[in-house]
């Protein structure tokens, strides 16, 4: 009589892929985990409205003394110098640069990514989940800080009927404009981040594409510098929030709003592309 032993069967458990909601919930925890991110915001919108609120005060209380060319001048672009100031825009750009790059060279520095692979093999989908939340915050951050700073300036413009009105013909672009760089440049400080993989290097090289290369760069001498000028972030935001540019600036080879506004969108995929990229090539 012989027994008939049957194969012991093995229960297999098989673990439901990540959803694509489920990574924009963990990168949003991820972001909001920052420190920096938690008090860097605020700040940058304060000091921007700030800087904004003072240039405004400033031609309000000189306004008597201006004799009437510099006031004719003042009504083409001091509206838009006083509302969207290169000071804080300065500082703005920096900081959610730094932002975007932390994103990316905190979690490699700290050793969370290797959990975050683990628990996720699909990188692409993860740096995309980052990307998208990233932008959608920074977005909200220029959309507040940019009406912020615009109403505030033309509420303290209006007391010398010196102010523009958000329908005027070019004013919602600059607007617009000047909310949309918080977001292309954290997606750039993302795309830097994954490259080089560190805080300080990352800013370096954002100082240099955002600030430095557009000084050196002179759009007068040849048209296809002039171009290259043009598509860098900054001479884009410039000319879109240029509502009179022949008369405050009259350029041999001018800028257009619609190639800036593919500069910004080109600037914003490429960086995305980049980081997808590198991060999926490159070990952790």
């Amino acid at each position: 009589m012989t027994a008939t032993i049957e194969p012991t069967r093995r229960s297999t458990v098989t673990e439901a892929p990540a959803r694509f909601r489920d990574l924009l919930a963990a990168e949003w925890i991820k972001l909001w985990s920052l420190r920096s991110t938690r008090w860097t915001l605020p700040l940058v919108f304060l000091f921007v409205v700030g800087v904004s609120v003072h240039a405004s005060l400033a031609d309000h209380r000189n306004w008597p003394s201006y004799p009437d060319g510099r006031r004719e001048m003042f009504h083409l672009y001091g509206p838009a110098r006083d509302a969207f100031p290169e000071a804080g825009y300065l500082l703005l750009m920096l900081a959610t640069t730094s932002v975007g790059a932390l994103t990316v060279v905190g979690e490699y520095q700290s050793g969370l990514v290797r959990a975050t692979f683990a628990a996720v093999p699909a990188r692409r989908s993860v740096v995309v989940a980052k990307a998208a939340v990233l932008a959608a915050v920074m977005l909200v951050l220029g959309l507040v800080t940019a009406a912020t700073a615009f109403w505030v300036s033309q509420a303290i413009l209006s007391g010398r009927d010196a102010g523009w009105s958000i329908g005027d013909p070019g004013v919602a672009r600059a607007v617009l404009g000047s909310a949309l760089l918080a977001p292309v440049c954290a997606l750039i400080g993302m795309g830097l981040g994954a490259v080089i993989r560190h805080a300080a290097g990352a800013v370096v090289a954002a100082t240099v594409l955002l600030v430095l290369l557009p000084l050196v760069v002179d759009s007068d001498t040849h048209r296809w510098i002039a171009e290259l000028r043009h598509v860098l972030p900054v001479p884009a935001w410039q000319r879109l929030i240029e509502v009179h540019p022949d008369v405050l600036n009259p350029d041999p080879f001018p800028a257009t709003v619609a190639g800036s506004w593919l500069a910004f969108a080109g600037w914003s995929l490429v960086a995305t592309l980049v980081a997808v990229v590198v991060v999926h090539r490159r070990d952790p």
